[in-house]
């Protein structure tokens, strides 16, 4: 129950309405280190909100009447999921609300006639099969530990969650490389020249509409890194700590490998995220017979 009068209450919602800038901030950071890994200065820190500024005082060229109610609900989707994980609610819900947010995007580039729009919706499509399964089973993992799928038994438990799913937390990886659209991952948009698609799922977006699916995007990037955190919910700077090595790791990946194709991706995800998880699972049942 949400106590409306407790500071923490508002302390929380706070943090969800600035869940966009946390991620703006995060790809501020992205474009800085991948400068720097790829010996070039990069650009300021803040360039990202000076790109949605921009966007926002354009004339955006809308291709359907539906697109911008989409793209409001891709932000207001991805708030909503960030808002239940920041106040310990269900992770399955959490988890399924995240899946609507994707699904906005997706219908929106579905509702363009432009064929780069539409093969970058199914890439995305593909993609959205390839971690919902992955972070769906995380929380089944987490849920052997704590024996409940709301956030907020995560800090009840004496030790951190890496100590009993160290596996589960690297199963997160291809979830955010794919989420960030990265290498070798980015089928189905990217930032990169190297994209054939042109700017894939995000074609027919131009102006506020667009700037509208960047800030569902970057709260999306603050939401995953958020539930990576929870792995150490103990102690809230460690927690930040391991999140941010988790996206250290994904931007040395993007930096090393070049794309691949969506068969590849679905392939990758599930063995690699399958496995791992599974084998976490195993072991955690390993430990309950053994100390029963």
């Amino acid at each position: 129950m949400i106590d409306l009068a407790s500071p923490y209450t508002y302390a929380t919602i706070t943090l969800v309405v600035l869940s966009p800038v946390i991620g703006g901030i995060l790809m501020g950071i992205d474009r800085r280190l991948t400068a720097r890994m790829q010996s070039r200065m990069g650009p300021p820190l803040m360039q990202p909100f000076y790109d949605v500024i921009k966007l926002w005082g354009k004339e955006p060229f809308i291709a359907s009447s539906l697109q911008p109610v989409l793209a409001f609900g891709y932000l207001g989707f991805s708030v909503a999921a960030f808002a239940l994980l920041a106040f310990g609610q269900d992770m399955l819900l959490m988890i399924f609300t995240m899946a609507i947010a994707d699904l906005c995007l997706i219908v929106a580039a579905f509702n363009s006639k432009s064929p780069f729009s539409n093969i970058g919706a199914r890439r995305e499509l593909i993609g959205m099969m390839s971690y919902e399964p992955v972070m769906l089973l995380a929380a089944i993992s987490i849920f052997f530990v704590t024996g409940s799928f709301m956030v907020d038994s995560i800090y009840e438990i004496n030790q951190p969650l890496l100590m009993f799913l160290p596996l589960t937390f690297l199963a997160l990886i291809p979830i955010l490389i794919i989420d960030m659209k990265k290498s070798p991952f980015d089928v189905s948009g990217s930032g990169h020249a190297h994209q054939e698609l042109v700017r894939g799922i995000y074609t027919e977006f131009s102006g506020y509409t667009l700037a509208l699916v960047e800030l569902g995007h970057w709260t999306k990037v603050a939401l995953l890194l958020g539930f990576a955190s929870l792995f150490w919910a103990q102690n809230i700077v460690v927690g930040a700590a391991l999140a941010f090595a988790l996206f250290f790791v994904v931007l040395v990946i993007d930096n090393s490998y070049p794309r691949l194709d969506w068969k590849t991706m679905i392939k990758t995800t599930w063995i690699v995220g399958f496995l791992l998880i599974i084998a976490n699972i195993a072991g955690l049942i390993a430990r309950m017979v053994i100390l029963s």
